[in-house]
């Protein structure tokens, strides 16, 4: 396995070979942006982005991101790293979640569980820790793009009602009964369009990382839980307090029909 810690000569010799053993894969016309310090590991990752067939934006601090953001709209999602200089990653992401919703995935050299579940809680949609394999950066980077993308099962309905809520499908749009609009990451709407379109039935934090995110689970546990709570805040903040997603102690999640 490839890790981040390749040297610039093995970088080299990697993109030698890709052009060589790869066949040519059509061009997306996506950016994604590469946030770190680290001008290694950013050209590492654009190796293996550009290998997917995107393009590749870079930028090495977290105000050089949100400058990034601002003048290519063009971009469909962000890895960024933590730990910067002049903004961190957690300040990138408290920033860009005030008028995007862009998919994040975030680099952590940190291990300790509540450094993750703070850069969740800030509006990170998934986090990768350093070390890593370049190729799970990928699988998590195409997972996010899925959802992003609405991909979503075509016998599941178009639009769901249900208590206080109305959830249309393809534009991912949340409003109360009210008319009231409800800001979502790609997937909080995909988790709570999971339960919405199973109502009354139970879904353990392992289903529901594995439908919604599209892996296998590895650390579904706590980022599930920091998702769900994150949906929570936001639904009780439109709706004026109402638990529309109920915890079933030691099995799971639901949303019940009335």
């Amino acid at each position: 396995m490839f890790l981040y810690v390749l040297t610039l000569r093995s970088l080299v010799s990697y993109r030698y070979i890709l052009r060589k053993v790869h066949t040519k894969k059509e061009s997306n016309t996506m950016k994604i942006l590469i946030v770190d310090d680290d001008k290694d590991i950013v050209e590492l990752l654009s190796i293996y982005v550009k290998n997917e067939g995107y393009e590749v934006e870079r930028a090495y601090n977290g105000k050089e991101a949100i400058t990034k953001l601002n003048t290519n709209p063009d971009i469909g999602l962000m890895i960024l790293d933590i730990m910067m200089p002049q903004m961190d990653g957690l300040a990138v992401v408290r920033e860009v979640r005030k008028d995007s919703q862009i998919p994040v995935l975030m680099l952590s050299a940190k291990t300790d569980d509540l450094d993750k579940i703070q850069g969740l809680i800030q509006g990170a949609d998934d986090y990768v820790t350093k070390p890593f394999n370049p190729l799970e950066v990928m699988a998590r980077v195409k997972s996010l793009l899925r959802r992003s993308q609405h991909d979503v099962k075509n016998d599941e309905p178009d639009q769901i009602e249900i208590g206080p809520l109305i959830i249309k499908k393809d534009s991912h749009e949340v409003e109360t009964v009210t008319g009231k609009s409800i800001q979502l990451t790609a997937l909080e709407f995909g988790i709570l369009y999971l339960l919405a379109s199973h109502p009354n039935r139970v879904f353990s934090a392992d289903e529901i990382f594995e439908r919604v995110w599209q892996q296998e689970s590895v650390v579904s546990a706590k980022t599930v839980m920091v998702h769900v709570s994150h949906l929570r805040d936001k639904i009780e903040e439109s709706t004026g307090g109402e638990k529309v997603i109920q915890t079933v102690w030691g099995v799971g999640y639901k949303i019940e029909s009335h």
